[in-house]
């Protein structure tokens, strides 16, 4: 039975994951349908992290009242009507309307899993449980190139995935008695945490690396949220390649992070995350280099290594906060990352788009370039400090 219910989480992950990619995959082909500038995918983009970031905040109350079970069933709902509401949008403000949903539901369900695995399951598990959302973000752009063949187009593609989130949400209406039947941590621990971490908030920017942390997180998430949202339109309009083929592209790229994903917690048996990382940042500059050609052969090759090399970093950056900072300040730090994290998959991709709709969206190799030197700069600098032990002072805590 607990491994059952712990494939319905793995399963509403990948219902996470499903819309995440299909926007940038489908784009070139809605922005043209709708008559609206190619840099409106940016305001899209923007509006739905937005919405995220707003669910994320609320979501701790939201599920100590409710549950884990009913927030997140309703949640992949809301991403569900959403999406069908995609798939029917005669204009784009309609479009600009659906993100709430889709971003509050996305959120609420980002957060309230993530938490409830943090708690009863052990590390491996949220490795793997990042994984999944890989395997609905690498599905999802597959479906959309498919149905960009077909004459009912893009429309076709978002009521398929709509359906497919609907099926999930079935499967956990379903499993609501089990979310009963495994009982959360104790509410007073999770409440004492909070007050200790309110406490510490307030000098926490003080602490030497922290700001290099959060600004590590800024530039992983704008280089992954960019790569998404952008690489197909750089296809199509710079290189000229059909929409449907570009859209296979993209969906390599999420493929590696979901593949690196699944490797990783088997690699950090024999090597450490400081490795990985590093590891992982050298396999996103090879493959931006290898895009940055401008030869077709190696579009493939290029967009599968810069998805491999994303795979670690997130949860690897994560895994190493209470090494960097102590386990005192570690839950707060990872908050203030995670918001910053949001920071740069909203505001980036929506830069990008105001260049792109101005002619410089042939630079986006280059954009791609810039955040990465910053995340190489901001996590070597981390583990300098790390090793000198400078970035804290309470590992005894």
């Amino acid at each position: 039975m607990a491994t059952l219910f712990l494939i319905m989480i793995y399963i509403a992950f990948i219902g996470l994951g499903l819309p995440d990619s299909v926007l940038g995959a489908s784009w070139p082909t809605i922005h043209l349908a709708l008559n609206v500038p190619l840099e409106y995918a940016g305001i899209l983009s923007m509006m739905t992290t937005a919405g995220t970031i707003c669910s994320s905040f609320m979501s701790g109350r939201v599920t100590r009242r409710y549950g884990t079970g009913r927030v997140t069933t309703v949640s992949v709902l809301m991403t569900a009507i959403a999406l069908l509401g995609f798939s029917m949008a005669p204009s784009f403000y309609m479009l600009l309307v659906l993100t709430l949903p889709l971003g509050l539901g996305a959120g609420s369900v980002d957060a309230a899993l993530n938490g409830y695995v943090s708690l009863h399951y052990e590390a491996k598990h949220m490795s793997w449980l990042h994984s999944f959302w890989g395997v609905g973000a690498t599905i999802g752009p597959v479906i959309m190139s498919f149905f960009l063949l077909k004459s009912s187009g893009w429309r076709s593609g978002y009521l398929v995935i709509s359906l497919l989130q609907m099926a999930i949400v079935v499967l956990l209406f379903l499993s609501l008695p089990l979310w009963k039947r495994f009982n959360q941590k104790d509410a007073s621990s999770t409440s004492e945490v909070t007050q200790a971490t309110a406490q510490r908030e307030k000098n926490v920017y003080k602490i030497p690396g922290v700001k290099l942390a959060i600004a590590s997180f800024f530039a992983y998430c704008a280089v992954e949220m960019t790569t998404g949202l952008w690489g197909a339109s750089f296809l199509v309009q710079i290189h000229k390649l059909q929409n449907d083929i570009a859209a296979r592209y993209i969906s390599l790229f999420f493929a590696g992070i979901t593949l690196g994903r699944m490797l990783t917690g088997f690699i950090t048996l024999k090597y450490s995350f400081k490795t990985i990382i590093r590891a992982g940042i050298f396999s996103m500059f090879t493959g931006i280099l290898l895009i940055s050609t401008g030869m077709q052969l190696l579009f493939i090759a290029g967009f599968l290594l810069i998805g491999l090399g994303c795979a670690p970093v997130f949860p690897g950056m994560i895994h190493e906060t209470p090494e960097r900072f102590g386990i005192v300040h570690a839950q707060t730090i990872i908050g203030i990352q995670m918001a910053f994290a949001y920071m740069g998959s909203t505001f980036s991709p929506a830069v990008f788009g105001f260049l792109a709709g101005r002619g410089y969206l042939t630079y986006f190799p280059l954009y791609l370039f810039c955040f990465l030197a910053v995340l190489f700069y901001t996590t070597e600098k981390m583990n300098v400090l790390t090793k000198r032990k400078v970035l804290h002072t309470d590992k005894t805590a």
